[in-house]
């Protein structure tokens, strides 16, 4: 039908209730196709007023009854042209703002997620498993594409050189000369890698997804510990400390050679057999070299404690690793080893257990003790068992281990053996 053509573009009659829904669902959709005119836009239940614009666009007669009234987009890119002089893309735009183009807002967004995923399998990790599966990771959970809409991608890269400074062995000198060998102290991490000394601090997204990564690492999939405690064991597993007085290790009977406050105290403890606990601190500050030549490790503080109860100062030296050991646990050990003392390790009979295990051999080439399948099988036989929970893990030192757990799908905690455990200690 003819429109009389308008020239000062008032719109006024465009923001009443027979324009509102039409004009925002034109928009909606021409944002969605990229700005085609192609097709038609409906409005459900419409109003009276609604039903006679849509009748002024179309030309064509509506009844009060109709359920829904559908509008081809180019009749009312050509009614607005001829009343306004303005089409629907301009009109739109200057109501309410330049429409977006959300195709090529996709099609920009997958090229930013594609090149930081580039960017980060350029790393030399990206051929270790755990790494490839952090990425597969965060691109398909949806965590690339927030960092990517934040503005935020950048961050993925600084992950990855947090995770190389971690987990290679390239050039970290010049860093604090209080560092502890071995030990890398966040903040000096996060200055490493990103020029920020807090970008590693709790909380922060740089955190979590450095700690999402190590924890594929240790075997745990993704999950990161919500508490303090253990988001600390992750960051010590790959060698960074948050905290060196936090970070402890729980010994027993662990005389010392030196003159300094700190050997004195492992000497008095071990000589009335006392349980003592040492921090990282009073590791890297006070350098302790145990007296023992023979050092056994065990995962539960309830074998040290029944060794510190029942064998007094007459049992062999004892750590207690209390889980994954800590950057204490591996500064005292480490020293030890360097020293010529031998350690006999073991941990539970739980995946856990055996990774924990193989990371001691493979890092202070400790001998594994009573961690045979036989040791195994035996125990398995003399209590119940609760079942074997997560990724499996191989046990080197013993391969008929790992597969006779497999088999039998049941963990057996270390307390079981205690017997057998203290009659090594006595022994020794």
């Amino acid at each position: 039908m003819p429109t009389e053509r308008r020239e000062d573009h008032g719109y006024d009659e465009l923001r009443g209730e027979g324009w509102t829904r039409l004009l925002a669902t034109a928009r909606r959709r021409l944002e969605r196709t990229g700005g085609a005119l192609d097709g038609d836009i409906g409005l459900a239940g419409p109003s009276e007023a609604e039903r006679r614009t849509v009748i002024g666009i179309t030309g064509r007669y509506r009844p009060e009854t109709a359920k829904r009234l559908a509008v081809p987009l180019r009749d009312l890119d050509g009614y607005l042209y001829g009343r306004y002089g303005t089409g629907l893309l301009q009109t739109l735009g200057s109501l309410h703002g330049p429409l977006r183009d959300r195709p090529a807002e996709r099609a920009e967004e997958e090229a930013r997620r594609d090149d930081a995923l580039k960017s980060a399998h350029s790393s030399r990790l990206a051929g270790q498993g755990w790494f490839a599966a952090w990425l597969d990771r965060i691109a398909a959970d949806g965590t690339l594409t927030r960092l990517v809409r934040r503005g935020d991608a950048p961050l993925l890269d600084a992950a990855v050189r947090v995770l190389d400074l971690l987990t290679g062995d390239g050039d970290r000198s010049g860093g604090s000369p209080n560092r502890v060998p071995g030990v890398l102290p966040l903040p000096v991490l996060a200055e490493w890698a990103t020029g920020d000394t807090k970008a590693l601090v709790p909380g922060a997204p740089l955190e979590q997804l450095v700690l999402r990564a190590l924890a594929r690492r240790t075997g745990d999939g993704c999950a990161v510990p919500r508490e303090r405690a253990g988001r600390r064991a992750l960051w010590e597993s790959a060698g960074a400390i948050a905290d060196d007085l936090a970070s402890q290790v729980l010994v027993l009977n662990i005389g010392a050679e030196g003159d300094t406050v700190v050997c004195d105290w492992l000497r008095d403890a071990a000589g009335f057999g006392i349980p003592f606990r040492l921090t990282l601190h009073q590791l890297a500050t006070d350098p302790v070299v145990p007296a023992a030549r023979t050092i056994f490790v065990c995962e539960n503080p309830a074998v040290l404690r029944a060794a510190a109860g029942e064998l007094h100062d007459t049992g062999a030296a004892l750590v207690c690793t209390e889980g994954v050991p800590s950057a204490a646990c591996h500064k005292l050990l480490g020293d030890a080893v360097r020293a010529g003392a031998r350690l006999r390790w073991r941990a539970d009979f739980d995946w856990a257990g055996l990774r924990i295990t193989a990371d001691a051999v493979a890092r202070h080439g400790a001998q594994p003790w009573r961690m045979t399948a036989a040791d195994y099988t035996a125990a398995l036989g003399e209590g119940e068992s609760t079942p074997l929970v997560g990724p499996p893990a191989a046990s080197p030192w013993d391969p008929e281990l790992a597969l006779a757990m497999e088999a039998s799908g049941g963990t057996v905690m270390e307390e079981r053996l205690l017997p057998a455990l203290l009659s090594d200690l006595a022994r020794a």
